[in-house]
Order: C-alpha cells, then sequence, then structure tokens
C-alpha cells in the first residue's frame, strides 16, 4: 500500500508542486523537487520498518527459557508540520508513524494545508484504511491543546519554532507522553584557509537562498578566514545579486518571495538594525517594489556582535559574513548560541575537519557541502534546537515503546 501511496505521489509530483508553490511561493522546481524527495522519505522509511527487529537476551535465572525484547508501536500519534516545507516535514512524520504501525492525526500549517491534503489523498487512494491517517486544521494553539491532552494520544512530533516546541514540550512532559521536536536553527559556517573560495561561495548562495532562506538549517553565519574574506564576499555578493526574484510558477525565478508581510517586516528590521549597530551592507537590504511578499537577496558583512541578527535566526533571505583569525575564536562564536541543529565547515584538511565537527555543537555537521538532509540519515537538533531526530533509522525508532517479554517455565 505504501508503495502505491508513494508512486502516485510521483504521478501527481507536477500538480502537487503546483499547489506548493500557490500556497507556499518557492519556485516550481524546488516545490517538484520536495514532492519527489517525499516518496523518496516514505518509501525508505517503510522498508526500514520491516527491519524493526526485536532482540533475544539469554536468560541467565534457572526457569526462564527466553527473554525477548521487540518494539512496539507507541500509539496514535499527533503530528504538526510548518507551511515552509509542506510535503516533506508531513512525509517523515507520517511515514514514520504508518512504518511503525501507528495511527496518525496530521495537523498542517494552517498557510499551506494544500499539500498535505495532497498526501493524505494518496495515502486513502493507495488503500489506506479510514481512520488509520486523519488530517485536521484549523487554529494551532486550540488544536493542539485538544489533541496533546486526549489521552489517545500516545506521541507528538513538532516542527516549528523554539517558543512554541517549549510550550508544547510543557504540555507533553505534564501527561508523560513521548515528544519529537526539531526547533529553530541560526547555522553558522567555517570557511577556512586554503579553500577554492568561489567554489564554496557558488556553493553558499543557492544554499543559503532556498526557499527565500526560511529554511530551519539555511547558512546563515559564515565566519571566514580573514585571509580569504573579502574573495568570498565578493563572490558570494555577486551571486546573491545574480539571483532572479519573481513569481514560483515563472521558469526564470530563481527565488520567490517570503511567505508573508510579517517576514518581510521582521527581516527588514534585523538589517536595519545590524546596519545601524556598524555593520557594512554589501547588496540587497530592500523589500523590492511591487506586489509580492518579496525581499532582495541580502548580505551584509563585518556585523557587530551587539546586532540582533547575531542572536536571532533570520528565517529569510539573509547571511552574515564576519571574519576570524584564530580558528578556536570561529569555533567559540559558532558554538555561542542556544540553538544546535545544523553547522557547516569548508576545509582541504581532512584531519582537520573531523576535529573540528566534532568540536561543533549541531545534531548535523556538513562538511565541504550542504546536504545533509537525506531520508536515510537522522534530521535534528541539540540544544534549544529540538529533542530526538526525524528520517533515517533514528525517526522510526521514536515510535515504538520497547516491551520484555520474560518466559518462565511455569
Amino acid at each position: 500500500m505504501i508503495a502505491r501511496a508513494t508512486a502516485l505521489l510521483r504521478e501527481r509530483a507536477d500538480a502537487i508542486a503546483r499547489v506548493m508553490t500557490l500556497e507556499q511561493g518557492k519556485p516550481l522546481a524546488e516545490s517538484r523537487r520536495e514532492v519527489l524527495l517525499s516518496a523518496d522519505i516514505i518509501d525508505f522509511l517503510a522498508e526500514e520498518g520491516k527491519r524493526a527487529y526485536g532482540r533475544l537476551v539469554p536468560p541467565r535465572t534457572p526457569g526462564v527459557v527466553a527473554q525477548i525484547v521487540e518494539p512496539v508501536p507507541v500509539g496514535p500519534a499527533a503530528l504538526f508540520t510548518p507551511w515552509n516545507f509542506p510535503l516533506n516535514l508531513p512525509a517523515r512524520k507520517v511515514g514514520a508513524a504508518l512504518a511503525a504501525g501507528c495511527t496518525a492525526v496530521l495537523k498542517p500549517s494552517e498557510e499551506t494545508p494544500g499539500s498535505a491534503i495532497a498526501l493524505a489523498q494518496a495515502l486513502h487512494d493507495a488503500g489506506l484504511p479510514p481512520g488509520v491517517l486523519n488530517l485536521v486544521c484549523g487554529a494551532p494553539a486550540r488544536v493542539s491543546g485538544l489533541l496533546i491532552a486526549a489521552p489517545q494520544i500516545r506521541k507528538v512530533s513538532f516542527t516549528g519554532s523554539v517558543p512554541v516546541g517549549k510550550s508544547l514540550g510543557v504540555l507533553c512532559a505534564q501527561r508523560v507522553k513521548r515528544y519529537t521536536a526539531e526547533l529553530g536553527g541560526h547555522a553558522p559556517v567555517l570557511v577556512l584557509p586554503q579553500v577554492g573560495v568561489r567554489r564554496v561561495a557558488a556553493l553558499s548562495v543557492p544554499a543559503k537562498f532556498r526557499n527565500a532562506g526560511q529554511i530551519c538549517t539555511s547558512p546563515t553565519r559564515f565566519y571566514v578566514h580573514e585571509s580569504i574574506a573579502d574573495d568570498f564576499i565578493d563572490a558570494f555578493a555577486a551571486g546573491a545579486a545574480a539571483l532572479r526574484l519573481g513569481h514560483g510558477l515563472d521558469p526564470a525565478t530563481t527565488m520567490g518571495p517570503l511567505s508573508n508581510a510579517r517576514r518581510v517586516a521582521d527581516v527588514g528590521a534585523l538589517v536595519r538594525d545590524a546596519v545601524e549597530q556598524g555593520a557594512r551592507l554589501v547588496c540587497g537590504g530592500a523589500p523590492r517594489p511591487g506586489p509580492g511578499h518579496f525581499y532582495a537577496p541580502t548580505v551584509l558583512a563585518d556585523v557587530p556582535a551587539s546586532a540582533r541578527i547575531m542572536r536571532e535566526e533570520p528565517f529569510g533571505p539573509v547571511a552574515v559574513v564576519n571574519r576570524f583569525a584564530r580558528l578556536d575564536d570561529a569555533i567559540a562564536l559558532a558554538n555561542g548560541l542556544p540553538y544546535g541543529l545544523a553547522a557547516y565547515l569548508f576545509t582541504q584538511d581532512l584531519a582537520l575537519a573531523h576535529g573540528v565537527a566534532g568540536r561543533l555543537e549541531a545534531g548535523m555537521v556538513g562538511v565541504n557541502h550542504f546536504g545533509t538532509s537525506q531520508p536515510e540519515t537522522p534530521f535534528g537538533g541539540v540544544k534549544e534546537s529540538g529533542l530526538g531526530s526525524e528520517s533515517g533509522s533514528e525517526g522510526l525508532a521514536a515510535y515504538f515503546d520497547t516491551k520484555l517479554v520474560s518466559i518462565g517455565t511455569g
């Protein structure tokens, strides 16, 4: 049944991608990739479910003939997803719940429900029994409060902001319910000497400005060695300025709008504060005139620590580039926030890469690339960026309880 559902997602990829772009704004090519990746995620989790084996523990007590440790479905799950990846994030949660044998209630963002509805439709068209996957739309606080309080719900998974994640975590703790949270980030990027500056800049531009920077793992705080900083800033800013803003359905568009007017205002406030604090505005720095929630791809350089953007996740098309002389100082700055979702490192020294990656406080570290999110790898953060992981075998394990069955001779 799962294989049939993912086949339907792939068959309907163009139609679902169009819905996603119209709701969320990202370019159509990005939306289509999201649909196909979501199908891959569900397929992987379904296959991984076949390998959710238990184990036998040899008994040490006379009269005990077997000790069986087995994973059992945790039970009905409440799944809460945001607007920035309206199919990918539901796919991670729904795919894991179904693969583990759990029923689920999915609450998508009220701003982008269409993609989640398409996922539910594909599953039901493929033969998923009624009542196994349920979808509810509505006011987030009311829906989350009702679902988490419901005694039938035994597992909660949330993707969203740190403040909301903390609030839901309190509600779950009060009821002793299993909780997975993937929260905000403010990803640092360390660019060490002797790298190909233009190559790193060319990789950084699409990673930073994909989905208009509205990604929790988006590289934002670039710490570049002082010997190559000027060259990196010039190349990075040139790439950012060359992006073409426009309607997501236009094939020529390389960056779409922000999700709503609030995001434009919030991003603008952070940029203005940084410039007032002494940052250098290299490119961008203003909304685009005309209709739509567009903000120009922006690069800020030499931003003081007092600027809000050095502490607050911009969640938009803004990158900060600061210089460093000592690697230890750069690592301290990278680890200096309560976030710990993703971090990135560029170096040609493999031994150094291993050492620095081990010191970075993040759930995911990308070395010489930004592609840390794959169906078969865990996705999650440390510190205030979350609890637990999604995707990979770790994401599936979050939907199991562990039961011991110890059998005696009687």
